[in-house]
């Protein structure tokens, strides 16, 4: 998936190059373009069409786990309490942080009406935000079918959570059907999403070239002005992580840092928290002498299912394209949002990078009433802002650790098996 990060990339690059200079240049080469945008609109439906069933799957068989694992004992209970707390946290901060960026450095108007007019989407106008009379009314989908043909995100993530849980209820053998149906559909969808981004050079490309056209070199910049927002955004709840080690966790500075600095190589190289986990275990053990009953229960179940970057990268990047858009989400579209970043970080804790991207914004988007057009993109420069991601990932998962050692005995601190 690296290699075809970097090719995407480089599609990128060639397409906003390429439309740039038939721009200036006024070749007779419009029609043409016109053309290739058309199969960059076409590979941007097809991964569009994946959202909805590899949301509800995830969520389902998510939710499932975390209830499963809740229910194991009050240690493993109170990590997921303290899991929850930390990303709805992380998901305020990630708004503030965001609204503050884009008033400090707000978009170009007319770059981003170029960059709405290359995807053919048109910009959103709402003219009354809903009341919270009507917010609340419209939680529970009298039709879920309804609500995924219509896109009610928030309405479907509710449905979701529900048969999740309700899931957990059922008999042993009844549930692991169940869960295992859904387990298949996400799978399925997943496959068919790796197939949909083996054409993303070709589909980036081309989406690119009708950037290129409209706004011409003026693309880049906004696309570098959206990977700083969402790489600062990031890195701002990688510190608040370190910080609450050393507050929170009672861990001195001299050591958090020290054990967490390899930790932070691997995850810098890998972009991902799951290979990083040996190297968690080991800074754990050794570096910050964390029990072993403690380290080989929350570092494992903390990369399952905790992703503090996770709505604090999503909510930015909806909120840049909301801003590029014009759009001002209200209260409660604000407040279903942080709703749904939070069971989609749940329910896409696992999924390589570029199709965690799609499965965990686009709901967010929906949620805001923005289209989410632009993510076809906007994923093509992600593999800068998921280096970031995974380094936030890793320093809350030592850092939630330290928090849930602080009253344990210390005399069972084991050293790891030698390789």
């Amino acid at each position: 998936m690296k290699s075809i990060s970097l090719i995407v990339l480089a599609a990128l690059v060639a397409g906003i190059v390429v439309g740039a200079l038939v721009r200036a240049e006024a070749l007779q080469l419009a029609e043409a373009a016109g053309v290739v945008e058309a199969f960059g609109g076409l590979w941007l439906n097809a991964l569009s069409m994946t959202v909805v069933p590899l949301v509800v799957s995830l969520l389902i068989t998510g939710i499932a786990s975390v209830a499963d694992a809740a229910k194991a004992g009050g240690f493993v209970a109170r990590a997921v309490l303290l899991f929850s707390v930390l990303i709805v946290f992380a998901a305020v901060f990630g708004i503030a942080v965001t609204q503050g960026l884009l008033a400090l450095w707000p978009v170009d108007r007319d770059i981003a009406a170029a960059f709405i007019a290359s995807v053919g989407a048109e910009a959103v106008v709402i003219s009354e935000p809903p009341s919270f009379v009507a917010w609340l009314r419209g939680l529970a989908p009298a039709n879920p079918v309804s609500a995924a043909a219509n896109n009610q995100i928030l309405q479907l993530v509710v449905f979701a959570v529900f048969f999740g849980f309700a899931a957990t209820k059922l008999p042993a053998h009844m549930r692991g059907q169940l869960v295992g149906f859904f387990r298949a559909v996400s799978e399925a969808m997943i496959v068919v999403v790796r197939w949909i981004l083996l054409a993303g050079p070709v589909g980036v490309f081309a989406l690119a070239l009708g950037v290129g056209l409209r706004a011409g070199f003026g693309a880049a910049g906004t696309l570098a002005q959206y990977v700083v927002i969402v790489s600062a955004a990031t890195l701002g709840i990688t510190i608040v992580a370190w910080l609450i080690a050393v507050t929170w966790g009672r861990q001195p500075i001299p050591r958090f840092t020290a054990a967490a600095a390899p930790v932070w190589a691997i995850a810098a190289s890998t972009q991902s928290s799951l290979a990083s986990l040996p190297a968690m275990l080991e800074a754990a053990l050794r570096g910050l002498r964390i029990p072993a009953h403690v380290a080989d229960v929350v570092l494992p179940l903390s990369v399952a299912v905790f992703r503090f970057t996770s709505p604090v990268a999503n909510l930015a990047v909806c909120f840049f394209v909301a801003h590029l858009y014009g759009v001002e989400p209200s209260l409660l579209q604000i407040g279903g949002a942080i709703i749904v970043a939070f069971g989609v970080s749940v329910g896409s804790v696992g999924l390589p990078g570029q199709i965690s991207f799609v499965a965990s914004i686009a709901p967010i988007c929906m949620a805001l009433g923005v289209p989410f057009e632009l993510l076809g993109i906007l994923l093509a420069v992600e593999v800068v802002p998921d280096i970031f991601r995974t380094l936030g990932n890793v320093t809350a998962d030592l850092a939630a650790t330290t928090v849930l050692a602080r009253n344990e005995p210390r005399e069972d601190t084991r050293p790891p098996v030698e390789a």
